[in-house]
């Protein structure tokens, strides 16, 4: 969830797990709610653990002026983990609101044409301490990851293009997230990269009267992310290279979106004993306010 709750105009196909660099109009409002499940149980050790966390992110975006959009990111998660134990299979976990995000992103290049647009967009955000990040359990306080927050201040930067036709739709965006300490504990700063390329599916020849557009959507990750720190210490089972490959849906019409995807990992180079992802569902709709 780094990015990937920017969105563009109402009436246009975009990704569904990241940004796009689509305006969005001045004084125009529009609100964004998703739902994703993550399941994580690729366990190279003998705990068998198995991860899963559902979250509700909830967005709210407005448009300033013609190049300046604002996006307000809202997240609300729920994480559970199973482990086997001396005193058998335990299940520990927190849920609750998440860190809130405030993002900006300015159009600084565009070139339209009859039926094409191409848009360059940089972005810059930052993420607020709101969430719990100190939640305990019967068996003490619960490791970092599976806090509903993080305590710390992180910064979001990188940059996004749109290149839309009347078929179909690319979207590329790359940025750097850098997160801050808290509580002794330094989540790994992440780089990452996405493409997203959208066909018109349904109907096959524009005309008027239609009231909706079915596009098929294709989307690849790719994440780097370093090593989390506790004190002064690498956590040597944290941090790798993921790279996931999408496969969605989206209902179209001039006033509302339909989406849902489903996201498989394709490469998951991971350091030590890391959990890996089996895979993620999203699903969520968007709405001109």
């Amino acid at each position: 969830m780094i990015g990937g709750f920017l969105i563009g105009s109402p009436s246009k196909a975009g990704p569904i797990t990241f940004n796009t660099a689509l305006p969005v109009a001045k004084g125009q409002w529009i609100f964004r709610g998703q739902y994703l499940l993550i399941r994580a149980s690729d366990d190279p050790t003998p705990m068998d653990r198995s991860l899963t966390v559902n979250a509700a992110p909830l967005v709210l975006a407005t448009g300033v002026t013609p190049k300046l959009a604002l996006f307000g990111v809202v997240p609300f998660l729920d994480k559970s983990i199973d482990v086997d134990a001396a005193a058998g299979r335990q299940t520990r976990g927190a849920s609750g609101l998440g860190d809130v995000m405030l993002v900006a992103r300015y159009t600084v290049s565009q070139w339209d044409r009859p039926g094409e647009t191409i848009r360059i967009a940089p972005f810059g955000g930052v993420k607020f301490p709101t969430g719990r990040h100190a939640d305990s359990d019967r068996l003490g306080r619960l490791p970092q990851p599976l806090q509903p927050g993080s305590g710390s201040w992180d910064g979001l930067a990188g940059a996004t293009l749109t290149w839309q036709r009347l078929d179909w739709e690319i979207d590329a965006d790359a940025g750097y997230r850098r997160n801050g300490e808290a509580d002794g504990f330094r989540f790994g700063d992440a780089a990452f990269a996405d493409v997203s390329f959208q066909y018109r599916l349904l109907p096959r020849r524009l005309g008027a009267g239609v009231p909706g557009y079915l596009y098929a959507v294709l989307e690849s990750n790719l994440v780097w992310a370093g090593r989390n720190r506790i004190g002064d210490a690498r956590d040597p089972d944290s941090g790798g290279t993921t790279w996931n490959v999408d496969l969605g849906l989206q209902y179209v019409t001039a006033r509302y979106i339909l989406e849902a995807a489903v996201q498989l990992p394709a490469v998951q180079q991971l350091h030590g004993s890391a959990l890996k992802t089996n895979y993620q569902v999203t699903a969520g709709f968007r709405v001109n306010l």
